[in-house]
């Protein structure tokens, strides 16, 4: 039986070290819900801008990038060798998405209704979540 140490440091049974592990599933979690969320904006743009109180092609335009983001963000995580300047960069578009969403819901941007400014809130603490997991796996791949 191991200790607790000793399993916070063993490898994983793929052979990667678990902060890798944590990276990998970061990104790629980050990857399918950004996708979901850009797909469901592009195709049901007019139902959900109506449901929240926001222009539909302010949502077909987020949700554009959301899918080419999310694209960039399965790559980055399926590569071999996970790039550490990909990461950043990714890192770094999900804190400034989720300051300029809380920023648009104080300022009430676009006009939401209630449940558009608690949807905004809530998606920029998730983006923002994505972003602290993807970099305590980022220092944890370099332990």
């Amino acid at each position: 039986m191991s200790t607790q140490s000793e399993a916070a440091t063993a490898p994983h049974a793929a052979g990667r070290p678990a902060g890798r592990t944590l990276l990998r599933v970061a990104l790629k979690l980050d990857a399918a819900v950004s996708g979901a969320n850009g797909a469901a904006y592009v195709v049901a743009a007019g139902p959900l801008g109506g449901l929240r109180g926001l222009s539909p092609s302010l949502l077909r335009a987020a949700g554009v990038f959301l899918v080419v983001f999310a694209v960039l963000v399965w790559l980055a995580g399926s590569r071999r060798a996970v790039s550490r300047s990909a990461v950043i960069a990714i890192v770094s578009l999900n804190a400034l998405w989720a300051i300029a969403s809380v920023a648009a819901a104080i300022v009430g941007w676009d006009s939401p209704e209630a449940v558009g400014t608690v949807w905004i809130v809530v998606q920029a603490l998730v983006v923002g979540g994505f972003a602290e997991l993807q970099l305590v796996g980022l220092r944890r791949t370099r332990s």
